[in-house]
């Protein structure tokens, strides 16, 4: 049998040098994915309504409304003589809802007064439909329109963030 060589004192302190360098790794890592936990302190909540967002930007849906729409609905999107109020509306359309009524052409009526005789009362009612305030309304169809087809969802998220509340009608941060 030959004798089994003995690790001397000079030759083990490598061994136990390696030992506490993997101990002090694998402690800082643990103490690592202690870190991310408390750094991610947003409650779920926030990232649920991050999650349920309509994908868009704030800032180009409101650049469009503002170039587009707000002559007809106003600047608030509060509806005026010539075209109803958006909030409402978006509040009850989805996405797919919503893209269909802006690209597509369509008309709705508004209520107008019972036809008079000739005289002030059919004149003021002409005078009505011709200022679009009485009578059938037209929705231009904007499919045709690159700037609004190429944000259309940016224009939904605006209005969407709107009848929602979330983002006032003054111009989002870009």
């Amino acid at each position: 049998m030959t004798p089994r060589p003995t690790l001397t004192r000079r030759a083990r302190a490598p061994a136990a040098s390696m030992a506490r360098v993997l101990l002090v790794a694998a402690a800082a890592a643990g103490f690592s994915g202690c870190a991310v936990e408390v750094e991610n302190t947003r409650p779920a909540r926030e990232l649920q309504a991050e999650r349920t967002r309509p994908p868009g930007s704030l800032y180009a849906g409101w650049r469009v409304y503002v170039d587009r729409c707000a002559g007809c609905h106003g600047p608030e999107a509060t509806g005026t003589g010539n075209a109803p109020d958006l909030l409402v509306r978006v509040r009850t359309l989805g996405p797919r809802a919503f893209v269909n009524r802006v690209l597509r052409r369509y008309e709705w009526n508004l209520p107008s007064p019972p036809p008079a005789a000739d005289g002030p009362e059919r004149e003021a009612m002409e005078n009505d439909i011709l200022q679009r305030r009485a009578g059938i309304l037209v929705m231009p169809a904007w499919q045709g329109e690159p700037r609004v087809t190429a944000h259309i969802a940016d224009l939904y998220a605006y209005l969407a963030a709107r009848a929602d509340g979330t983002v006032g009608p003054r111009r989002p941060v870009p």
